[in-house]
C-alpha cells in the first residue's frame, strides 16, 4: 500500500524524473479505484502543503530551494503582493512580477532577490485560484457592461456579456461567479448571480463584507445532524472526574448583547491575605472531539466573526448559544484554573481540572460599573454581590499594578465605537467605547489564567500554541517618533524599545486631542501578535509565555490549547520524542491558518464598520463638524471627527489657497495668505461627499466667520 512518505519521498528525490498521473500510477503498480483515489489525495496533500507543484504539462515535480508555494495577497494600492506559504515565510511580489494571478490565488513563487528585509519574487504559476465570487458595482456599456470590485486589491474590473447581466440595473451592487479569469490579453469574465440594491441600502452590508471575505455563513447538513445529536443537559456521566463547583458564587461578566458565555469568575480572600481566583472556561474539547465534522468546520472558520448587529459563529449555536454557553442557573462543564495570588500579584499555587459549574448571575459590565460608582438602581439590582464584586476589582487593582510594573501596555482604547443602527440597519448614532471598572477586571482574571497556562507549557518545554508580540521594527517607531515630534511631544527612544516607554508615551497625551490618533499608530507601530509553537513572548503584555485560553467557543487555538491540557492532566506530561515531532508539526499548521483566519476576521469587521460609518455620514451631507488633523500629505489633509472616529481627506485642490508640502515640516503652507496647516489643529469641516464603494468620505474646511450652524 501506498502511504504519504513514500510518495513525498520519490518526487523529492534527485533521480526522480517528473511524471504524469497516469505514470505515477504505473510506477506505484496502482489499479484499483480506491488507490488511485488514494494517491490523488496524497498528491493534494503536498500540493497543498507547498511540497509539490503541478506544471502545466500535468507533470508533479518538487518545489526546490528558489521555489515557494503560497497565497497571493495584494495590498489596496496594488502596487506591491506579498505571498504567504504555508510555514509562515512571506515573499514581496511586485505588481508588474505577479503576471495573471490575481488576489487570493495560490500560486508558485520563484525568489529572484530581495525586497527590503524580505525575499522578493515573481509568480511563476498559479495553482489554484483563490476568488470564486466578487461583490462589485454593474456599470453597463452598450451591449456589455463591467463590474467594478468593491476590494481594491482586485486589480481588474470584470467584463460581463449581456447574457450574464440577469436584470441588474446600472449602478447598483452585485454579487458575481467568475467565469473565465484573466489572460495577458483579455480581462476576466463574470456572470450576475445576485443583485443585492444600491449600495445606499444597508442591506448590502452584510452580503458585500461576506463575499469579499469569504466568509462561511451557513453551516454543512453534517455538521448540524452532529451538533443535533449532542445532549442540551448535563448528566451524571458527564459529570465523572470533575471537581463541583456548583456550589460557589461564580459569576459572568459581559456586555448586555453578549450571547455566548465563554468564562465565569470568582474570588475569595484566604486566611493568610492572599486572593483565590477562579477563572472557569467552557469546555469545549469536552463536545467538540478531534477529526469530527464539528471540529474540521470550527478549525475552518478558525474564529468568531462579530459584525455590529450580528454573529458569524465558530460553532452552531447548539454549541455557541446552549450547551457550552455558561448561562445563569444551568450546569455546565468547565476547565477551571484555580490560581492563588499574592499582594504583589504573584501565583504562588494554582490548579487546573476539568470541573463544573452553576452560574450564579449573568451580570453585565454598565450595572458593575454603576454599582462602583454608587447608583442606586444597581445597588438595588446587584448589590447583593458587592462585596464579590468589591472584592474582584481589589485584585484586579493589584494585578494592574503589577503588570505596570513590569512595563505592559496598558491603557490602550483602540478607537472602538458602539454603532447604534435603527429597525432597517442605517446608523444613527456612534458612541465611543470606553473601558469601566468592570471590563478591566475581566481583562486582568484573563491576562492572568492565559499568561499561568502558558507558562505551564513553557516550563515542561511540551508542544504548545503561544500568542507571541514581536517587537516593533526600529523604523516603525521612528515613524511613531516623527509624528509625535510633529504634535510637540518629545519622545525619547532607547535602541532597543520597551514596552514600558510606550506606555509613559499613552500617561503623558492622556487628554491630547489626538489622543486616539496616537494610539491607533502606536498599534500601527506595532507586530500583529499571532499564533505560534515556539514561544517568543508577548511585547505589548510584557509577558514571557502567553496564550488564548479563555474563549474555546469562539477561537478555535483555545479549544486547541484546552485538548493539550487535557492530555497533559491524562499523561502528566510524559510524551514520546516521536509524538512531540508529529505534535509540533501539528500546531505549526493549526497556529498558521488561525492567524490568517483572525486576520480575515478583523478585515471584515473593519470593513463593516467603515460601512456603517459611512452610512452615517451620508446622511449628514452639507452640515459641519469639528474635526482633528490626523495627517498632512502634499495632496491634502486627513481629518477625523472629533468622538465619532470618522476619517475623511480635505483635498488640497478644494483649499482656499494654492499650498506647498513642507516634508521636512509635515506641514501645508498657503502660499498667498501664508495659512499653516499642521497634524493635531482643530478646524471646521463640512462633509461633502461619501462614497460606500471606494470607501471614501471628502471634507471642505468651512471659514471660521462662516454663518453654518455646527452639527
Amino acid at each position: 500500500m501506498i502511504n504519504k512518505r513514500s510518495v513525498e519521498k520519490l518526487l523529492t528525490s534527485k533521480t526522480y524524473t517528473p511524471m504524469v498521473l497516469k505514470e505515477l500510477y504505473k510506477h506505484f503498480k496502482i489499479k484499483t479505484k480506491p488507490e488511485k483515489q488514494k494517491l490523488r489525495k496524497i498528491l493534494s496533500e503536498l500540493i497543498s502543503e507547498g511540497k509539490i507543484y503541478k506544471d502545466n504539462k500535468g507533470k508533479y515535480r518538487a518545489v526546490k530551494d528558489n521555489l515557494a508555494i503560497g497565497t497571493l495577497e495584494f495590498t489596496r494600492h496594488g502596487t506591491l503582493a506579498f505571498v504567504w506559504t504555508e510555514s509562515g515565510e512571506e515573499i514581496a511580489i511586485p505588481a508588474e512580477k505577479v503576471g495573471n494571478a490575481m488576489h487570493k490565488d495560490k500560486v508558485l513563487v520563484e525568489i529572484i532577490g530581495k525586497w527590503y528585509d524580505l525575499p522578493e519574487g515573481r509568480v511563476v504559476k498559479v495553482i489554484e485560484r483563490g476568488l470564486k465570487k466578487i461583490v462589485g458595482t454593474f456599470q453597463p456599456r452598450g451591449r456589455f457592461a463591467f463590474i467594478i470590485p468593491d476590494d481594491p486589491k482586485i486589480q481588474y474590473d470584470f467584463y460581463v456579456p449581456v447574457e450574464y447581466f440577469n436584470n441588474a440595473k446600472p449602478g447598483v451592487k452585485v454579487v458575481a461567479e467568475i467565469v473565465k479569469y484573466p489572460t495577458p490579453t483579455r480581462n476576466p469574465v463574470a456572470k450576475v448571480i445576485e443583485v443585492l440594491g444600491y449600495s445606499d441600502d444597508p442591506a448590502t452590508d452584510f452580503p458585500t463584507v461576506i463575499v469579499k471575505h469569504d466568509l462561511p455563513v451557513e453551516f454543512p447538513e453534517s455538521v448540524l445532524k452532529e451538533a443535533a445529536k449532542i445532549s442540551d443537559k448535563v448528566s451524571e456521566k458527564d459529570l465523572k472526574g470533575r471537581k463541583d463547583f456548583r456550589n460557589e458564587i461564580i459569576v459572568t461578566i459581559d456586555g448586555p448583547d453578549a450571547k455566548d458565555f465563554d468564562d465565569a469568575v470568582n474570588v475569595k480572600k484566604l486566611k493568610n491575605g492572599n486572593y483565590l481566583l477562579g477563572v472557569h472556561i467552557a469546555d469545549v474539547s469536552y463536545y467538540v472531539k478531534e477529526n469530527t465534522e464539528l471540529d474540521k468546520e470550527a478549525f475552518k472558520r478558525g474564529t468568531s466573526v462579530y459584525l455590529v448587529d450580528r454573529v458569524i459563529p465558530m460553532l452552531p449555536f447548539k454549541l455557541s448559544h446552549g450547551v457550552c454557553s455558561l448561562v445563569q442557573g444551568e450546569d455546565r462543564l468547565v476547565m477551571s484554573l484555580i490560581m492563588e495570588i499574592d499582594k504583589e500579584g504573584n501565583v504562588v499555587d494554582f490548579e487546573v481540572s476539568p470541573g463544573v459549574i452553576r452560574s450564579y448571575r449573568r451580570l453585565i459590565y454598565d450595572d458593575v460599573n454603576a454599582l462602583f460608582a454608587g447608583d442606586e438602581e444597581a445597588t438595588k439590582k446587584i448589590g447583593d454581590l458587592k462585596e464579590h464584586l468589591l472584592l474582584m476589582k481589589e485584585l484586579k487593582d493589584i494585578l494592574r499594578n503589577a503588570r505596570r510594573k513590569r512595563g505592559a501596555i496598558l491603557d490602550i482604547e483602540g478607537g472602538e465605537v458602539k454603532i447604534i443602527l435603527d429597525e432597517k440597519g442605517h446608523t444613527i448614532d456612534i458612541i465611543p467605547r470606553t473601558r469601566g471598572e468592570s471590563e478591566v477586571i475581566i481583562e486582568e482574571f484573563m491576562i492572568k489564567a492565559n499568561e499561568t497556562i502558558a507558562e505551564i507549557f513553557h516550563n515542561f518545554d511540551l508542544p504548545f500554541v503561544y500568542r507571541v508580540h514581536e517587537q516593533p521594527d526600529p523604523d516603525t517607531i521612528l515613524q511613531l517618533k516623527n509624528y509625535l515630534s510633529a504634535l510637540g511631544i518629545d519622545l525619547k527612544l532607547p535602541k532597543k524599545i520597551q514596552p514600558m516607554i510606550l506606555q509613559q508615551l499613552l500617561e503623558k497625551t492622556e487628554g491630547h486631542p489626538l489622543r486616539s490618533s496616537i494610539e491607533r499608530l502606536l498599534v500601527r507601530s506595532m507586530k500583529r501578535a499571532i499564533y505560534s509553537p515556539t514561544n517568543i513572548g508577548h511585547f505589548g503584555l510584557a509577558s514571557y509565555a502567553y496564550t488564548h485560553f479563555t474563549s474555546p467557543i469562539r477561537r478555535y487555538p483555545d479549544l486547541v490549547v484546552h485538548r493539550l491540557i487535557r492530555n497533559f492532566l491524562k499523561t502528566k506530561g510524559k510524551i514520546s520524542k516521536k509524538q512531540i515531532k508529529e505534535l509540533n508539526e501539528k500546531l505549526k499548521k493549526i497556529a498558521i491558518h488561525c492567524s490568517k483566519r483572525e486576520r480575515t476576521a478583523d478585515e471584515a469587521e473593519w470593513d463593516y464598520v467603515a460601512l456603517k460609518k459611512i452610512d452615517y455620514i451620508s446622511r449628514h451631507i452639507g452640515d459641519v463638524f469639528d474635526v482633528v488633523v490626523t495627517s498632512v500629505t502634499k495632496f491634502g489633509l486627513f481629518v477625523e471627527i472629533i468622538d465619532k472616529y470618522i476619517s475623511g481627506l480635505i483635498h488640497v485642490s478644494t483649499m482656499d489657497d494654492y499650498y506647498k508640502y513642507d516634508e521636512e515640516k509635515g506641514i501645508l503652507i498657503g502660499t498667498k495668505k501664508g495659512k499653516i496647516y499642521k497634524i493635531g489643529d482643530k478646524i471646521k469641516a463640512k462633509v461633502v461627499n461619501a462614497d460606500k464603494t471606494r470607501m471614501q468620505i471628502d471634507f471642505e474646511i468651512v471659514d471660521e466667520n462662516n454663518k453654518q450652524s455646527e452639527t
